[in-house]
């Protein structure tokens, strides 16, 4: 049995964003079609404020693949201390019928990019036909995967930001408007950005000023990344009263996700919820049924998506010849 090693610039050289939407597509339905086991992860908080490592699994039945995500986040002290990263990931594949390991994989590109594809998934199944105007609350990195990947099932043709620190504002601007040769729009304020959005993206992990319910107009579609864990929200939970609420995951959205606010102050029920993302795909929920509806896809990210993400590459680095096996049992 030989395990193939794979280091970052080899994924990056493997990974297509269209493949990665399909991957996660694949992902959700097999969540929502219960070809998939996926334990609660795990985390390890460091003292002293070092940072945390989480640990997320899942299993795959259709393909026969385990996967093993390690990512950490917050040890600030790395790169001056320790000449790593502050924040890294990895992965390992395991062949499910032997339970062999098949795959190392450096693991830092596959959460932003299987993140970002879960919002252009979402934006295939929800958003209007005729969306074209996107505001970004939030600025950062997976602000630019979002609108990588979303460009890639729709024409973006304004794109308006808003974030509470200008220098990151500014920057998002320039790599934005040099890649995709659209204007970025820096709005006055948070309320002047959420106003013109046909498509809204949160990604500013949680912390801040809420978006308001009567700022967002019908017909807009919401990407709510940036909730995962509780004690980080984004949205008004009366934006959750009248919409058409789509989760990636029922029972991780209902406890740590944006839907777990309007739960918590009775503003919904646990039947207000119209479906798993999955169910949409499959055709089981039906998606947008009008132009006037706000939706709202709350998307926790899943292991599954790991999974999937992880196993194309897996397969491009043996069709491809890439990577570096060694025999890891003898």
């Amino acid at each position: 049995m030989q395990t193939l090693l794979l280091n970052r610039d080899q994924v990056t050289h493997l990974v297509d964003m269209r493949q990665v939407i399909g991957a996660v597509e694949d992902a959700y339905k097999a969540y929502s079609s219960n070809q998939v086991e996926q334990p609660d992860y795990l985390s390890i908080h460091l003292p002293e404020g070092r940072g945390e490592i989480d640990f997320k699994l899942g299993y795959h039945k259709q393909t026969e693949l385990i996967s093993m995500k390690a990512h950490s986040g917050g040890f600030k002290h790395n790169p001056q201390a320790y000449d790593v990263p502050n924040s890294m990931g990895t992965i390992l594949l395991f062949d499910a019928r032997s339970g062999a390991l098949a795959c190392i994989i450096d693991g830092s590109l596959i959460t932003g990019l299987r993140t970002g594809a879960s919002g252009a998934v979402s934006v295939k199944a929800l958003a209007r036909k005729n969306a074209r105007a996107i505001t970004a609350i939030g600025t950062g990195n997976q602000a630019r995967m979002q609108i990588r990947a979303i460009s890639q099932v729709m024409q973006i043709e304004e794109i308006h930001a808003w974030s509470r620190t200008p220098e990151t504002l500014s920057a998002f601007q320039k790599d934005i408007e040099r890649e995709f040769d659209i204007s970025v729009r820096i709005a006055a304020s948070k309320k002047d950005a959420v106003e013109k959005a046909d498509i809204l993206i949160t990604t500013t992990r949680g912390k801040g000023d809420l978006v308001q319910a009567d700022w967002v107009k019908p017909g807009t579609h919401i990407v709510a990344i940036g909730t995962d864990q509780r004690g980080k929200q984004e949205l008004d939970p009366e934006l959750f009263r009248n919409a058409k609420i789509v989760v990636d995951s029922i029972s991780q959205c209902t406890q740590k996700g944006e839907t777990y606010h309007p739960l918590a102050n009775r503003i919904i029920s646990m039947e207000s919820i119209h479906a798993e993302i999955g169910q949409v795909l499959l055709g089981t929920k039906p998606g947008r049924i009008s132009d006037d509806e706000i939706t709202i896809f709350d998307s926790t990210g899943m292991a599954i998506q790991d999974n999937t993400t992880a196993g194309s590459i897996y397969q491009n680095a043996l069709a491809e010849n890439v990577g570096t096996f060694f025999s890891f049992i003898e």
